[in-house]
Order: C-alpha cells, then sequence, then structure tokens
C-alpha cells in the first residue's frame, strides 16, 4: 500500500531529529513507500469549497542539519491526499481550533489523524475531566476565590494555563504562598481564559510518566523525572527521559480511556500519570516515541501506520 500523505506541522528546519516525533513519523512513512507533502499551518486554505494547503513534497533524511530535503513549491488540494497529519504544537489558540475546522471539510474520505472534531473537542486538560475517578482533585476557573478555596482544601496545589503546553506558566503554589493573587492578575492580564488548578502530587519528584498509546493500547512509556529544585518534568524545560515499565495501575487507566480515544479517532495520543493518578490526555502534538524506541525497541511509528494503513484498506 502507498499512500499520499500531508503533514501539517510547526517550521520543519528548526527541529530536533532526535526527539521530534513527527520526524520519526515522517521517516517510517517513508520507509513504508508512502510519499510525503509538508506545510505549515499558515498555509492551510478554504477556499471556494476546496481545502488547499501550499507546501513542498518532502523526502526527510536522518542527517542532522539536512534532514528534510524539500521539492518545488505548490498548491494542492488536501481531498487529493490520503491521510493528513494535524501535528502543530499548542497552544491550543484559535488559530489552531480554526485548523481543526477547515480539516473537518475533508475527513473521513481523507483520514485526518487525530480526527479533528475530536482534537478540537478533547484538548489535553479538559478530556481528562470525563474521568474524575482517575485524576487529582481539578477545578477549572477565573474567580480567584474559587482558586483561594481549592487550595484551603487541598493545600499545595499546581497552577497552570488552560491551554498550555511544554511545561510553559506552571507553577507550584505551597498552602502558604503569597503569590496566588499576583499569579491570577498576572494570568488574567494575558487573556480570557480560566486556569487549571489541581492538588500537587509529591510523587512527581520520581517522575512524570509518558504513556503512549496507539488506537487506544498502550505500547509503552517513559518516565520524565524534573531536575533539581524543579517541579515541572517536561523535557521542553530540561526534564530528563528515562526508562520505565508500565505498572497495572498505568494499564487500569489505559483500559478505561482507551475504548473513547479509538472510538474518536485518537490514533496517537500520550497520557500523563504522576503515581497512581491521570493528569493530562494529549491528543493535539504528543511526543515520546523516538524516547521510547531508544529504551526498549519498541517501533511506536511502526505501529501507528500500522493502525492508519488497516482504515485504509
Amino acid at each position: 500500500m502507498s499512500l499520499k500523505v500531508a503533514i501539517q506541522m510547526d517550521p520543519i528546519g528548526p527541529i530536533n531529529i532526535d526527539a521530534d516525533s513527527t520526524f520519526r513519523i515522517a521517516e517510517e512513512a517513508q520507509k513504508r513507500g508512502h510519499t510525503l507533502f509538508y506545510y505549515t499551518p499558515d498555509k492551510l486554505v478554504y477556499q471556494e469549497g476546496r481545502v488547499t494547503a501550499r507546501g513542498w513534497p518532502l523526502t526527510v533524511q536522518r542527517v542532522k542539519g539536512d534532514h528534510a530535503i524539500l521539492g518545488e513549491e505548490q498548491e494542492v488540494d488536501l481531498a487529493d491526499f490520503d491521510v493528513v497529519w494535524l501535528r502543530q504544537d499548542p497552544p491550543f489558540d484559535m488559530g489552531y481550533i480554526t485548523t481543526t475546522h477547515i480539516l473537518d471539510r475533508i475527513h473521513p474520505d481523507t483520514l485526518v489523524v487525530n480526527d479533528p472534531f475530536w482534537v478540537r473537542n478533547y484538548p489535553e486538560k479538559l478530556l481528562v475531566l470525563d474521568f474524575p475517578e482517575l485524576t487529582p482533585p481539578t477545578a477549572i476557573a477565573r474567580d480567584l476565590q474559587t482558586l483561594r478555596e481549592f487550595r484551603e482544601r487541598h493545600g499545595d496545589i499546581i497552577l497552570k494555563p488552560l491551554y498550555g503546553n511544554g511545561g510553559a506558566g506552571v507553577f507550584k503554589l505551597n498552602a502558604s504562598d503569597g503569590n496566588l493573587a499576583s499569579l491570577h492578575e498576572m494570568f488574567t492580564g494575558i487573556n480570557n481564559e480560566p486556569l487549571i488548578v489541581q492538588k500537587f502530587l509529591p510523587a512527581v519528584s520520581a517522575g512524570d510518566k509518558r504513556v503512549i498509546l496507539v488506537d487506544g493500547e498502550p505500547v509503552g512509556a517513559i518516565n520524565r523525572v524534573p531536575q533539581k529544585g524543579e517541579t515541572r518534568s517536561n523535557m521542553h524545560v530540561g526534564g530528563r527521559a528515562e526508562k520505565v515499565e508500565l505498572t497495572d495501575r498505568d494499564r487500569e487507566i489505559c483500559a478505561a480511556i482507551g475504548p473513547l480515544l479509538r472510538e474518536k479517532g485518537q490514533i496517537f495520543v500520550g497520557i500523563d500519570v504522576i503515581g497512581d493518578y491521570l493528569t493530562e490526555i494529549n491528543v493535539t502534538s504528543p511526543t515520546g516515541i523516538q524516547e521510547l524506541e531508544r529504551f526498549d525497541g519498541t517501533n511506536v511509528a511502526e505501529k501507528i501506520w500500522e493502525a492508519i494503513e488497516a482504515r485504509k484498506a
């Protein structure tokens, strides 16, 4: 089977080819005989009943500094493709949301991965609300008094932007920290969005586990350990990836959420687990497959493409 594959992603030039999951997905696609086309989200267009993009035929190679070979720039009709990858990074703002509306116009005849309708309705920090029995105490609020009362009930808390990513803007506040009002003032001065607050989980000192699911099934995990003196374990902010095994609790969490992910076309998902608790379900642009492959040899990209090819058979 040879598929025509378009990849919507942030600029490909600056990526780290040893860590970027989209690069590994493209590399595996090419190995399997699929043809690649690359464009950035700003080049996605709806015009007169057609969904088009201006971009480049793409060949990838594992050569640092020369990893993406681009053909001549051209405009294509995305309805002519078999698969379109929705792979730009958050923040999950209106620009991001608009791309999901446009890609809805060609899905499912052209398979958009992950399904854009449900990416739009399942942002990372909101889908977990469907599974309160799996998550730490959580509140979503813009009201300062609500945030204060939550901290009074639960002590140390984590406060973060509802639609952020990569650990940006994440704060740990202990029960007596005097900065809650100042942080609230700062965040509410930036935008009109509420904040998300969760009870702090001390188990994060041992790591924040990223569990990878393909078509609703867990295929492995990596542990992301924060730097000394740091609460955040995201690799974007210096977290260290370590080999780790799936626990019975991890599998229990995956069994609870997996059927919903599969039903809603979320083929490649990364969930975050701290201790025994699910904290996020990442469907927009999850990462971690290269680290997992290095640690235990699991070719996640191969499993992803097997799931996609089964849908296109």
